[in-house]
């Protein structure tokens, strides 16, 4: 995430560079949290020191993530929309477009999760689905976003979920976390899911947004 930052940093002082579209898994494993997350529960150094995860502060809002079993895509580019400025919230709708259009490739429909700002008052980003994350039929969560923006450019990056570690997230968050794997999902092995995802994922990018990626 300091390589998002840093590339954010590049991409938001020169108007002319282009979008960059990433994708990348984590090892050790982590607990991420938002950029305003100011607190976290104590007992979560213990967790982590005893499951081998690093915690670390993303430069993007929300609240926290595990790191685990998922896969981190980041697409950094320009906020003005065929040339008009839009509202985070439209932002929010043209980026993730590209991913409800290659799940949908791939066979899972995902809408837009319903819960309110409540969610603050939960450390776990994959606790609540707001109208921010991508959800499937049955509600839970597959996908959660985050957005950092930087004059004219935005980094919105989040957490694909994979094969969640069900045991920890309940662990960590004292709470079952309603959130789907699209191993679950597809019922195949990752080292054949996410190369395909991502194949998938990469094409539907440049096919939504009309633009080759760095």
């Amino acid at each position: 995430m300091d390589l998002d930052n840093s590339l954010l940093d590049r991409h938001s002082q020169d108007p002319q560079s282009p979008s960059i579209l990433r994708f990348y898994r984590w090892n050790p494993p982590a607990i991420s949290l938002g950029f305003h997350q100011k607190q976290y529960p104590d007992r979560w150094n213990a967790i982590a020191q005893k499951h081998n995860l690093d915690i670390v502060r993303r430069p993007s809002g929300g609240r926290a993530v595990l790191h685990k079993g998922d896969l981190t895509y980041a697409v950094i580019t320009n906020v003005d929309i065929d040339g008009e400025r839009r509202s985070h919230r439209e932002v929010y709708e043209y980026i993730c477009e590209f991913l409800i259009q290659g799940f949908a490739e791939l066979g899972i429909n995902l809408n837009y999760g319903q819960s309110g700002r409540g969610y603050i008052h939960n450390p776990s980003c994959f606790s609540t689905a707001t109208n921010a994350d991508l959800v499937i039929a049955d509600g839970r969560k597959l996908i959660g976003s985050a957005q950092v923006y930087r004059h004219n450019s935005v980094l919105q990056h989040g957490s694909i979920a994979i094969a969640p570690d069900h045991k920890l997230l309940t662990e960590l968050f004292e709470a079952e976390v309603p959130i789907a794997g699209y191993q679950e999902l597809k019922q195949n092995p990752q080292e054949v899911l996410i190369p395909e995802l991502i194949e998938v994922l990469s094409q539907a990018a440049r096919v939504h947004f009309q633009a080759q990626f760095l």
